[in-house]
């Protein structure tokens, strides 16, 4: 999974995440959501989640946030 900032029309960025469910395995985004809002901060609680088979990772491996970022503020949470 990745958080990442997004943009916000009334706060200026809010969070937004990519998730990625383990083989087999469902993700309920409102659980998910329920379950993190317990444990953080309101600030810091995703606004959108983003279920995807993979992330996008370059040669290195490392997660490309920017392509995250830019998929989770087109809307396609």
């Amino acid at each position: 999974s990745a958080v990442v900032g997004i943009p916000d029309r009334d706060f200026g960025e809010s969070v937004a995440a990519a998730v990625v469910p383990r083989d087999g395995a469902r993700i309920d985004v409102a659980a998910l959501i329920a379950a993190v809002k317990g444990r953080i901060a309101g600030f810091k609680v995703p606004r959108k989640v983003l279920v995807m088979e993979e992330l996008p990772r370059n040669q290195m491996g490392k997660v490309q946030k920017n392509l995250l970022r830019e998929r989770l503020a087109a809307g396609n949470a």
